[in-house]
């Protein structure tokens, strides 16, 4: 027990050392290993032995770990892990997303050569110290020959642990699909009338001055001089309207928690739901055919935007739903956005309004795809989608699906230099087809107080919203036909790609694409068959080269038709 105690100091002030060499945060260093930042420090303590070998590995290589760095890491983690083992000692983990394993029940027919533990993926049970000891040695020789030839291989277990099924192919695969210029969406931060100078599919209008309590100041008092402004000069510009209902009027819910707007908008529903539905009629049929589609309403569960309850909130969608459809039928109705979705309790909300019939009133969900923690990448939002999937599927309910926002503390988080702003702009709506979402709205269009601008009000747009556009210019017309990472995809680990067909020139035949990106770091890649040209967010291109450079900003790679 003492030297597994020591093994396990040893690893963890390697990985304490890896991470402080690498100069990147805890929280960063979570988002690309797959893990929460809390169970990052204890790994980096001592507090805590990974689970697994891949998750010292994922850590270590988001470090820039050498492979004899990487071979010490591996025979420190497998002293300890045997150690573990001698203890009888299931493994231990503090990460939410991550449940422990429970201990396997003793098998009913020990001859029976399928055991319990067998059949749940559980740790066999010991045979005797000696065994194990003899397994963990075999173990860290043949990791030795291993690491040299695959390094950055995120599976190996050791002997004794189940490894997960590799099932080859990408995530998904379909025939080609069109990828709407819609989905591109931002969020307008303005009251100004001003829209995007760049390419955008749609805004959503929230942060703009057009709240509830703004609108109807008093119960017989509407103020429609600034959506007015908002949605006709949107109409100028082709673009299509997303209204957020939200903010409750002080008059209708006057003991109600206080919002973080001015005008004294409150966070809970109004006392009396006859004044919600007035509201909702009379923006309904003031702007029929001139409003898209509604979101009806911002953000719940949370202390800052509602604090009712989800059988309140199904009753207030069933009632706007109800009067939207007869004033425009046209419209499309977006059930009010969950947020905060990697928490529990946003969850259960999310399953109450289903319990509800909240969703039986809408054409679309709501939801917010937002990351964890600050300094997450984008593709960390591929875990939250799997748990929003899950969630849906759990309440029995299986909706279109729109990204609506983010999360309140983004005003905290911190600025991103150039090259991440331009890398993680692009990758916000890559990873929303990737999770097969219908629209993705950035936050936001106009303000400067966040992590990552686009364009402030009034000037003109950032390199980010130059390369959002040349993403927009790359896939006009484009079909999708699938998206992967990794290994199972034939890639390097830290490779994603998103794959399509799109329009021939002068009726050509159509032609295949990829779009590839890494989630760290630079990987090179022999350019695939038939590669022709690739293409970089910055406007260049170039003849495919026999090894292509992949980075954390996207290329786009075109392969000749018939090759």
């Amino acid at each position: 027990m003492h030297n597994r105690d020591e093994k396990v100091s040893e690893l963890a002030a390697l990985l304490h050392s890896l991470k402080e060499r690498s100069s990147r945060s805890y929280a960063e260093l979570a988002g690309r290993c797959g893990a929460s930042t809390s169970t990052l420090h204890r790994y980096c303590r001592g507090q805590v032995l990974p689970d697994s070998y891949g998750m010292v590995e994922r850590i270590a290589l988001a470090c820039g770990a050498s492979k004899a760095e990487l071979a010490e890491l591996y025979r420190l983690w497998a002293q300890a892990d045997a150690g573990r083992l001698d203890a009888g000692r299931a493994p231990v983990t503090d990460d939410p997303q991550l449940p422990a394993v429970a201990p396997a029940p003793a098998a009913s027919h020990p001859r029976d050569p399928v055991s319990a533990s067998a059949v749940h993926g559980r740790r066999p049970a010991r045979s005797g110290r000696r065994t194990i000891r003899f397994i963990a040695l075999a173990c860290v020789l043949a990791a030795a020959m291993v690491i040299g030839a695959s390094a950055s291989s995120p599976d190996r277990r050791t002997s004794g642990r189940p490894t997960p099924q590799l099932i080859p192919g990408p995530a998904w695969s379909q025939p080609p699909a069109p990828v709407p210029a819609e989905f591109y969406g931002v969020t307008i931060n303005s009251d100004s009338g001003a829209m995007p100078t760049f390419r955008v599919g749609g805004i959503r209008l929230w942060d703009s001055e057009t709240l509830w309590s703004l609108l109807q100041p008093a119960r017989n008092r509407f103020d429609w001089t600034t959506l007015d402004r908002l949605v006709g000069s949107a109409r100028r510009a082709n673009l299509p309207v997303l209204y957020t209902f939200g903010g409750t009027p002080q008059w209708a819910a006057p003991g109600a928690p206080l919002g973080p707007y001015p005008g004294g908008s409150r966070t809970a529903p109004p006392d009396d739901l006859k004044d919600w539905i007035r509201f909702v009629k009379a923006v309904a049929t003031r702007y029929a055919g001139r409003i898209d589609a509604y979101e009806l309403w911002a953000f719940a569960p949370s202390p800052h935007f509602y604090t009712g309850d989800a059988a309140t909130l199904a009753r207030m969608t069933q009632q706007a739903a109800a009067v939207i459809r007869r004033a425009d039928p046209a419209a499309t109705l977006v059930c009010p956005s969950i947020g905060n979705l990697w928490e529990q309790a946003s969850q259960r909300f999310l399953r109450d309004f289903a319990a509800a019939g909240g969703y039986q009133a809408c054409d679309v969900a709501g939801v917010k795809l937002a990351p964890q923690h600050d300094g997450d990448t984008p593709e960390s939002l591929v875990r939250l989608a799997a748990v929003i999937d899950r969630t849906f599927h759990e309440a029995g309910v299986h909706p279109r699906l729109w990204s609506t926002g983010t999360v309140y503390r983004i005003a905290q988080d911190r600025k991103l230099d150039q090259a991440r702003a331009i890398a993680y702009a692009v990758r916000f709506y890559l990873i929303g087809m990737y999770v097969r979402y219908d629209r993705m709205y950035f936050y936001n269009w106009g303000g400067t107080k966040i992590p990552l601008v686009l364009q402030a009000v009034g000037g003109p747009p950032t390199a980010a919203a130059h390369a959002v556009d040349t993403l927009q210019r790359w896939l006009a017309g484009a079909r999708i036909t699938s998206c992967g990472n990794g290994r199972p995809d034939g890639l390097p680990s830290q490779v994603w790609q998103c794959q399509f067909v799109l329009a021939g020139a002068d009726g050509r035949e159509p032609v295949r694409a990829i779009v590839r990106w890494t989630e760290s770091g630079t990987v090179s890649m022999p350019a695939d068959r038939g590669a022709d040209t690739v293409r970089f967010l910055d406007g260049r291109s170039m003849p495919a080269p026999h090894t292509v450079q992949i980075t954390e900003q996207p290329i786009l790679i075109t392969i000749h038709p018939g090759r």
